[in-house]
Parts: structure tokens; sequence; C-alpha cells
């Protein structure tokens, strides 16, 4: 995993795993470079996610971990959202920590 990103003439930081060493550096051209780092083509039902997640983390200061997402996700986009399989469709084998890095949050706590 690269430690930076270029966008424009800026550099991003990365910590080890990728995520943003600093959470105000995110825009959405960061988050299209961030989700092709991990083979996504962002589209309409990511961005909905993205959204929500950022959303939450200005009232909570915190990423959910998986089921907490997945909770998140039913309550606030409805029950065939809210489930495992749809998220790991879109964001593969873990969700809360792909979406979260992409949407420049820390990593969920209790992801490995």
């Amino acid at each position: 995993m690269k430690n930076s990103i270029a966008v424009g003439d800026d550099i991003i930081n990365l910590d080890k795993e990728g995520y943003l060493r600093q959470l105000e550096d995110w825009s959405e051209e960061v988050a299209n470079l961030l989700a092709k780092q991990e083979g996504i083509t962002l589209q309409q039902t990511h961005w909905e996610l993205i959204h929500l997640l950022r959303s939450f983390y200005q009232r909570h200061q915190l990423s959910p971990a998986n089921r907490a997402l997945v909770n998140l996700v039913k309550r606030e986009l409805g029950p065939e959202k809210g489930k495992s399989a749809y998220l790991m469709g879109l964001f593969g084998g873990s969700p809360a920590k792909i979406s979260s890095k992409i949407a420049g949050l820390p990593k969920p706590d209790n992801c490995l």
C-alpha cells in the first residue's frame, strides 16, 4: 500500500493501511482514488453509503464496525440495503473497513 496519493498538485498522506492521516484531506476525488486502489469503481449506491458514513462520523466521531454498519444502513436506507451481503457486494469482504477508508474516516474499532 502506497503511503500517499496525488490529487492534482497536492500529495495526500496515508497511513500504512491506506487510511487518510488527516481527515480534512478527504474529497470526492480522493474517495475515487482510494476506491480505485481497492479495485472499486464508485457508483451512486457507493456514494449513498459513503455520505451516510460521513454524516454518522460527524455526529458520533466513530466509524461503525460491520454489525453496527449493517444496523445503521438498515435504519437509514432500508432493510433491503441493510444486509451484509449487499454491503459486501459493494465493498468486498470487509465493508466497514473499506467503506470507512474510501469515506476518509478512521479504521473502525474491532476491525482486523
